[in-house]
């Protein structure tokens, strides 16, 4: 394609390092929309005439028939995928094939067939998150009443719901949703046109070619049109922070599937078994959806690490965009698929989560809500009974519930046998109708309010 310059063919160790149609060749697609909508801006705009575009429109429309049949032939001496289409169109039309190429570089190319791309990762992502948190929403729904612990550092905190405990994913899941989304709005600028970094002294029109594309207008900069790979970075730091949610999504279930919580099981379609163990129930996808995350998230040092010393305009350095961001999307693909099967097959044991709920003397805040409330103590006041009245019950072993009235009267003489209303786990949860809190008439108003969100196509 630069022979005119070139006397000689790149060197075998050159071909090795400088070829990327084994990657780019996912591009096609965006590739061919591309060249259609420059090919009909070049006959709009009377630089190519109407024949030759006819015929360039042709071929293209034969190479995406082979793309689609897979008898494309794809060639490493072609480099990457541009060149092979390019090669492909000279074979099928001939003349007219070279003047595709006018008022374009490679450099304006593969930003919009990329920039394409990544656009298309980020719907389809936001519509995996869809799936997810339905499949969550339907879930906490069942559950919206059902008793769990709700943990701080691991340890038995407060009872909260299965059902608010599920709402939180939705709600991160939500706010993961709006990051591509805003990801997408900011990346939705056209860089065709840019040429190799300068613009074009052809009467080109950008405006035209961004609106055929779905873009909501032509990038201003031609230098940064060009260079840009802004918006690959902000999908995958989205990526990176879904991939966190889903990550500790997968964690709990690990954990809720032992045997020492016992909280949860999967089905046999989603777990494994071991090799020597016949006993064994093993939570593999969670356990690979956990450690998807590191390498999404190390997609993200990768692009950022190439990025981040370059001068304008455009670098070799750039071929090496595409594959963390097509690993990381792959990775994320099947691990928002896998979790979305686990939530919908998760068989919570909602008698033992139940028992869970009211160990550890989760209840303790709440005798000091009624100390505060009932005696109007001062909360650290409340704070030092409490205390002192969960020591007295471990060294009964006792929960707090069974802890005999003459025992917290010693501690606070104004304490009734009306504090035991507030002592076991149903009444605690019942207690907490601040707006999002796990009280069970909160927790299906915010299930009520996410499944009008999402029908009304606003999940984030």
């Amino acid at each position: 394609m630069w022979g005119g310059r070139f006397s000689a063919e790149p060197a075998e160790i050159m071909q090795a390092i400088n070829v990327s149609i084994g990657v780019d060749r996912r591009l096609w697609a965006q590739d061919l929309a591309g060249s259609r909508a420059h090919c009909r801006m070049l006959a709009a705009q009377g630089i190519v005439s109407a024949a030759d575009a006819a015929a360039i429109l042709g071929g293209l429309d034969a190479i995406e028939a082979e793309m689609r049949d897979g008898s494309f032939p794809f060639r490493d001496r072609f480099e990457d995928i541009h060149m092979n289409v390019e090669a492909r169109l000279a074979e099928l039309i001939g003349e007219p094939s070279g003047r595709l190429h006018t008022a374009r570089s490679r450099n304006d190319q593969v930003a919009v067939d990329f920039r394409l791309w990544v656009r298309g990762a980020c719907d389809r992502t936001v519509a995996q998150l869809e799936g997810l948190q339905r499949a969550l929403l339907a879930r906490a729904e069942q559950h919206a009443g059902d008793l769990m612990p709700g943990f701080t550092h691991l340890q038995t905190a407060q009872p909260v719901t299965l059902g608010h405990h599920l709402m939180a994913y939705v709600e991160m899941f939500g706010r993961d949703a709006g990051r591509f989304a805003d990801a997408r709005a900011r990346m939705n600028e056209s860089p065709l046109g840019a040429a190799a970094l300068a613009g074009s002294p052809f009467p080109i029109d950008r405006h035209m070619t961004a609106a055929e594309l779905g873009f909501d207008r032509p990038m201003a900069n031609s230098l940064d049109a060009v260079s840009d790979r802004d918006f690959a970075l902000e999908s995958l730091a989205a990526a990176s922070i879904c991939a966190g949610h889903l990550s500790r999504l997968a964690e709990e279930i690990v954990v809720w599937m032992t045997p020492m919580f016992g909280f949860a099981s999967l089905p046999d379609d989603l777990t494994t078994g071991s090799s020597i163990m016949p006993q064994k129930r093993n939570p593999d996808a969670a356990e690979l959806v956990r450690a998807k995350a590191g390498r999404i998230m190390g997609s993200l040092v990768a692009l950022s690490t190439v990025m981040k010393g370059l001068p304008l305009a455009y670098s070799k350095d750039m071929q090496e965009d595409k594959p963390p961001v097509f690993e990381a999307f792959d990775a994320l693909e099947l691990a928002l698929g896998a979790m979305t099967a686990m939530v919908a097959a998760l068989r919570p044991d909602t008698a033992r989560m139940a028992a869970a709920a009211g160990a550890g003397f989760s209840t303790a805040t709440d005798l000091a809500d009624w100390l505060v409330r009932e005696l109007n103590l001062p909360f650290r006041q409340a704070h030092h009974v409490t205390g002192a009245a969960v020591k007295r019950a471990e060294a009964l072993g006792v929960d707090l519930a069974q802890l005999p009235l003459e025992e917290l009267q010693a501690l606070h003489s104004g304490v009734t046998e009306a504090v035991y209303k507030v002592l076991t786990p149903e009444a605690s949860v019942a207690s907490r109708t601040s707006f999002g809190g796990t009280a069970p008439e909160q927790v299906r108003a915010r299930i009520a309010d996410w499944k009008g969100r999402l029908a009304e196509g606003t999940p984030e």
